[in-house]
């Protein structure tokens, strides 16, 4: 009796080995697969290599207002709210003639009716006012 117990062990041991070893090797498969793709400098929009989106400023800067990303708005703060994008993710934004480098800092938008929200200095900046289209991208990161 206790040879066929040791027994069902044993083979159950090596069909859990043989699955490991499977498993690995899909891995590292994908792995490869990914290793071969190289990463794009930035990612453009098909057409023209830009999205575009509407944009309004999210006004002024409320007393100690924190972002969905951690970060404490001031009259100084830079960047855009998107309800989708990553915290972090930096983009190009284009108004006009303009081109900005900026990065998402909240996903919480305040307003309906627009993609993105920029702070008050970086809509003064580009020169948005109310609601307008702007042309955007992912920037290129800083090692490539």
């Amino acid at each position: 009796m206790q040879a066929a117990v040791a027994q069902r062990l044993l083979c159950l041991a090596a069909v859990a080995l043989l699955g490991g070893v499977v498993a690995l090797a899909v891995i590292e498969r994908q792995g490869d697969d990914a290793a071969a793709t190289p990463t794009p400098e930035g990612s453009a929009a098909a057409g023209g290599g830009w999205y575009e989106g509407l944009a309004g400023s999210r006004g002024q800067a409320g007393d100690a207002e924190r972002t969905t990303c951690g970060q404490i708005l001031t009259g100084n703060s830079y960047g855009v709210s998107h309800p989708v994008l990553p915290c972090g993710a930096k983009l190009l934004i284009r108004f006009g003639d303009r081109i900005v480098f900026t990065e998402v800092i909240d996903n919480r938008l305040k307003s309906a009716g627009r993609q993105f929200e920029f702070t008050d200095r970086l809509a003064r900046e580009i020169g948005l006012d109310g609601i307008q289209e702007i042309d955007w991208r992912f920037a290129a990161s800083p090692e490539s």
